[in-house]
C-alpha cells in the first residue's frame, strides 16, 4: 500500500552501469513486450466486443455487471503503483519492519467503506462520487469537489508515469522516453476504447504479473542467501526486526498508533471516497458484490504488504553477504530494489524481464485508473449537467475523446516532471495533501445532517489551506536545512488516493542536533496523520460555518445521503434517555415515521429526489421507492 520512498532525483548512470544493463537479455525484452501486447489485447477485445452498441453506462461503469473478484483485484491494482513496488522494500531495508504494522489499519480502513460509504453510493445509483455532493449539498459543492479531484489526479498521473521510468533508466539503461511513451500510449488506447471493463480486466492480469514478479524475487533471493529462516536471523541480529513502538507522539514518523490508526484515515481517503475506487464499487452487479469485493481486498493487501516487506529483508541479507558497489550505495533509495533485482537475477534469462513487467504493471494499472476516473468525473460532473440532452452515441464518443485527451495530458505532465528538478518533490506531495480534505468533505455530508453548502465549501477550502501550509512548509524547511531525512522523524505524504496508495517521503530537517520547535515542530507531523488532521479541519470548520449560517433550517435533507451514526449509537442507550434527546432511533419503514411525526412529513423532511423536486406526501402505509430511511431528524434551534 503506502510506502515511505525518497523523492530524491535518481542519480544518472555511470560507466559501470554497463555491467548491470548487460543482464537485460533478449528473453527479458520479450517477456516485457508480452505484458504490453496482452494488456493492449485485453483492452481492445472489450472495446470491439459490441462496438457501436456501447452506452455511456457500459463505458464508464461496465454496465454495472462486474463480479466481486475482478473488482477486488482491480481495487488492489489501482493503488499498487510502481512507486509502491520500489518503495516498500526500500523502506524495510533502511528503517526496519516497523512499517509492516501498517497492515493493522487495513481492517477498519476497509470495513468502514464496506458498511458506510458503499451502501450510500450504491443505493443512490450514481456514476460519479461527486454526484453525492450535489444530492447532499448543491451543485457548487459538487463542482468544487470535482475540480479538486481533477487537480490532484492530473499532477499525480504525470509523476507516476515519469518517476519509475527515470529509476529504471538510471539502473538498467532502459531508454527513458521510450518507456514513458510506450506506457502512456498503450494505456491511453485500451482505456479510452475499452472503458472501465477493459481497465478492470487488464488490472486483473497486471495484478497477477505483479504478484509473480515479486514472488520470483523472494524465492530466488531467499534461496541464494540460505532461506527465509536465515533472512530473519540476519535481520534480527542487525536490529531490523522492530517491536511494537507504543509512543503516542504524532510527530514520530512510524509508531504502532501512527500506522494502525493514522493509517485508517489514509485508507478511508483511498478506499472510501476516491472516485477510482467508488467507480469500481458501482460497477458491481449488486450491492452485496460491491461489499464482498471490499472484503476481498483485505487479504490481498496483507499479502502484497508482506511480499514487499520480505523483499526488503531478503535484499538486506543479500547485501550483507554481497556488499553494494560504490555506485549502488550512492544511488537514490528508490533504485535499491532495481539494483538488487538485476544483481540477483543475473544469469536467469526472463526473470529480470518479469520483474520489469511487474513494475510496469503497477504503472499501467494506476495510470489507466486515473484516465478512466478523470474521464468519468469530467463527463458526469462538468459536461452532462450543462448538456443533459446529449444522445448516448454522442456522450459515449465524447467520453472516449476525453480519455484520449487525458492520455495526452499525462504525457505532457511527464515531460513537465522531467523539467521540474527539486520542485518534483512538491508536485508528488500535492497528491497526498488533497486526499484528506476530500475525505473530510464527504464525512461532513454523511455524518452531520446540520452541515450546509456554505459550511462545506468553506470547510474544504480551510482543509486545503491547512494541508498545503503544513505540506509545503515542511518541504521548504527541509530544503533550507539542506540535510538528509532523519529515520525516526522523517515525514511522508500519502499519494493514494486514492489514486495509488503510495507515499513519497519528504526531506525533513534532521533531529540529531536539536528537536524542532514552533512551526518546524508542526511541519514534522507524521505523514500518516495528514489525512486525519486535514479531514478533521474540514469537519470542524464546516460545522462552525454551518451553525453560524443557520444550519439546514429552511432546507431539506435527502435521508439517503445521511449515514445515521448518531441514532445508531443512541439506540444503545436506555429508552428513558433516548426520549430526552433531539435525535431518536425510529422504525425502519416510512409509514411508522409518518405516524410519529406527521408534521415533519408534511414539510417534506424526508424528501430526497435527485433533481430536488418536491415529492407528494405518501399515504400512511405507503413506501417511497428507492428510499428506506432509518431515522428522523428533529430540527432544533441552532
Amino acid at each position: 500500500m503506502s510506502v515511505g520512498v525518497s523523492t530524491a532525483t535518481p542519480l544518472p548512470p555511470t560507466s559501470d552501469t554497463n555491467v548491470v544493463t548487460s543482464t537485460f537479455s533478449l528473453v527479458d525484452y520479450v517477456v516485457f513486450a508480452l505484458l504490453l501486447v496482452l494488456s493492449l489485447a485485453i483492452g481492445l477485445y472489450h472495446a470491439y466486443r459490441g462496438w457501436g452498441r456501447h452506452s455511456i453506462g457500459q463505458l464508464l461503469l461496465a454496465d454495472r455487471k462486474m463480479g466481486c473478484l475482478p473488482v477486488a483485484l482491480s481495487l488492489l491494482a489501482t493503488f499498487q503503483s510502481a512507486v509502491a513496488i520500489l518503495g516498500v522494500p526500500s523502506e524495510i531495508y533502511r528503517f526496519g519492519t516497523q512499517y509492516w504494522f501498517l497492515g493493522c489499519c487495513y481492517f477498519l480502513g476497509l470495513l468502514i467503506p464496506a458498511h458506510v460509504f458503499i451502501p450510500i453510493f450504491y443505493r443512490l445509483h450514481i456514476t460519479s462520487a461527486y454526484e453525492y455532493l450535489e444530492l447532499r449539498f448543491n451543485k457548487a459543492v459538487r463542482v468544487c469537489g470535482t475540480v479538486t479531484f481533477i487537480f490532484q489526479m492530473v499532477i499525480y498521473m504525470g509523476v507516476v508515469l515519469y518517476a519509475p521510468s527515470l529509476a529504471l533508466n538510471a539502473v538498467t539503461g532502459f531508454d527513458l522516453w521510450l518507456s514513458v511513451l510506450t506506457l502512456g500510449i498503450v494505456c491511453t488506447i485500451y482505456t479510452a476504447l475499452g472503458g472501465l471493463k477493459a481497465v478492470i480486466w487488464t488490472d486483473v492480469f497486471q495484478t497477477l504479473v505483479m504478484f509473480l514478479g515479486q514472488l520470483a524475487v523472494i524465492i530466488v533471493g531467499s534461496a541464494k542467501v540460505g532461506g527465509l529462516g536465515h533472512v530473519w536471523e540476519v535481520a534480527s541480529q542487525h536490529g531490523l526486526i522492530s517491536g511494537i513502538e507504543l509512543d503516542p507522539d504524532p510527530f514520530v514518523r512510524h509508531t504502532f498508533w501512527t500506522l494502525a490508526f493514522g493509517g485508517v484515515f489514509m485508507m478511508l481517503s483511498l478506499y472510501g471516497v476516491n472516485q477510482a475506487q467508488v467507480q469500481r464499487y458501482l460497477s458491481s452487479r449488486t450491492e452485496k458484490a460491491a461489499v464482498l469485493s471490499c472484503y476481498a481486498v483485505f487479504p490481498c493487501q496483507q499479502v502484497s504488504l508482506s511480499m514487499g516487506c520480505l523483499i526488503g529483508l531478503v535484499m538486506f541479507t543479500y547485501y550483507q553477504e554481497y556488499p553494494m558497489s560504490t555506485q549502488q550505495s550512492q544511488a537514490a533509495p528508490d533504485q535499491f530494489v532495481l539494483y538488487f533485482v538485476m544483481d540477483l537475477l543475473r544469469g536467469l534469462p526472463g526473470l529480470p524481464g518479469l520483474f520489469i513487467a511487474c513494475l510496469f504493471s503497477g504503472s499501467l494499472s494506476t495510470i489507466s485508473s486515473a484516465f478512466n476516473s478523470l474521464a468519468t468525473v469530467t463527463m458526469e460532473d462538468l459536461i452532462r449537467p450543462w448538456f443533459p440532452h446529449f444522445s448516448e452515441v454522442r456522450a459515449t464518443m465524447l467520453s472516449r475523446i476525453i480519455a484520449f485527451g487525458y492520455g495526452l495530458l499525462c504525457l505532457g505532465m511527464a515531460y513537465i516532471s522531467s523539467q521540474m528538478g527539486p520542485v518534483l518533490q512538491a508536485a508528488i506531495s500535492i497528491f497526498g495533501m488533497v486526499g484528506g480534505p476530500l475525505l473530510g468533505l464527504f464525512c461532513l455530508g454523511m455524518f452531520f445532517p446540520c452541515a450546509n453548502p456554505p459550511g462545506a465549501i468553506v470547510g474544504l477550502l480551510a482543509g486545503l489551506i491547512m494541508a498545503f501550509w503544513i505540506g509545503i512548509g515542511s518541504i521548504v524547511t527541509s530544503m533550507g536545512s539542506g540535510r538528509a531525512p532523519s529515520p525516526p522523524n522523517g515525514s511522508s505524504f500519502s499519494l493514494s488516493s486514492n489514486l495509488t496508495a503510495v507515499t513519497m517521503a519528504t526531506l525533513m530537517p534532521s533531529t540529531a542536533a536539536s528537536k524542532p520547535t514552533g512551526l518546524q515542530r508542526l511541519y514534522s507531523l507524521s505523514y500518516l496523520w495528514y489525512s486525519a488532521h486535514n479531514s478533521t479541519t474540514v469537519i470542524v470548520v464546516g460545522l462552525a460555518v454551518s451553525l453560524l449560517s443557520g444550519g439546514m433550517r429552511g432546507r431539506t435533507v435527502d435521508p439517503r445521503t445521511i449515514y445515521p451514526v448518531l441514532p445508531k449509537l443512541l439506540a444503545l442507550l436506555p429508552l428513558s434517555c433516548q426520549k430526552r434527546l433531539p435525535c431518536r432511533a425510529c422504525s425502519q419503514d416510512v409509514s411508522s415515521e409518518a405516524t410519529m411525526f406527521p408534521e415533519k412529513m408534511s414539510n417534506g423532511m424526508l424528501r430526497g429526489s435527485r433533481d430536488q423536486e418536491a415529492m407528494a406526501v405518501p399515504e400512511e402505509g405507503a413506501a417511497q421507492p428507492g428510499i428506506s430511511p432509518t431515522f428522523i431528524l428533529q430540527e432544533t434551534s441552532l
